[in-house]
């Protein structure tokens, strides 16, 4: 595994990790490397500093790079509309966890009262959700629980 730092067209500079610099090459020339906060396909490595040891015991330096940004104050109109619609899914639905296949099978047959829901499943049981016709999608985002 390689780490790159990034930037975009846009100058937003973010860090991704790819399983080799060939890797990295060919997902950027398909351009299906893009900015983690505008979306920018048009992405190039940023100048980066290496982490060279000083001596045998020494640790490696660390590389200088922003310091990352909390991820409550979202940038860019993208990381905006994600944090809004993660907002919204938190306060009007329910959270049922690793239950959610389950819960939104009985919901769908009637057996458990109707209300939005949101929480984890495994893909295969998804995949079956979605085949006997259960409405469900997946979340642009790892669910978890609120917070309040």
């Amino acid at each position: 595994m390689i780490q790159y730092s990034l930037k975009c067209a846009n100058d937003h500079r973010f860090d991704s990790w790819f399983k080799s610099a060939e890797a990295f090459e060919k997902l950027q020339s398909a351009g299906m490397v893009s900015c983690s906060v505008c979306g920018d396909s048009k992405v190039e490595k940023a100048l980066m500093a290496p982490a060279v040891r000083s001596g045998r015991d020494a640790p490696p330096a660390a590389p200088q790079a922003e310091p990352p940004r909390p991820l409550s104050q979202p940038q860019g109109p993208a990381e905006q509309a994600m944090a809004e619609l993660r907002k919204t899914i938190e306060t009007s639905s329910d959270y049922v966890g690793l239950n959610f296949a389950t819960e939104a099978r009985a919901i769908h047959d009637g057996t458990a009262p109707e209300r939005a829901i949101y929480g984890e499943a495994r893909p295969e049981d998804a995949r079956a959700l979605i085949e006997d016709g259960v409405p469900v999608a997946p979340l642009p985002f790892r669910p978890g629980r609120r917070s309040n």
